[in-house]
């Protein structure tokens, strides 16, 4: 992992379009803006990592109509 320190105002450059722009520094917190092109997706880390959590726990859970009805059978019991 790289580690840049920078101050309100500065930027950080990653390859010719993708621009990382300090905006305020306030206690712990940092507020950024991202300019970059708009077919990049730009997530935050804890957004995508519910999401793939999600997408685990869906695919465990049963969608055909039979498995369904003999599931809640099961629970009914």
């Amino acid at each position: 992992m790289l580690v840049i320190g920078r101050k309100a105002g500065e930027s950080i450059l990653i390859g010719p379009d993708v621009e990382i722009h300090v905006i305020e520094v306030a206690g712990s917190r940092v507020k950024i803006g991202i300019r970059a092109p708009r077919h990049l997706n730009i997530l935050r880390k804890e957004i995508q990592l519910a999401a793939e959590q999600n997408q685990a726990a869906a695919q465990g859970f049963p969608t055909e109509p039979a498995a369904i009805t003999a599931l809640v059978k099961k629970l009914r019991r």
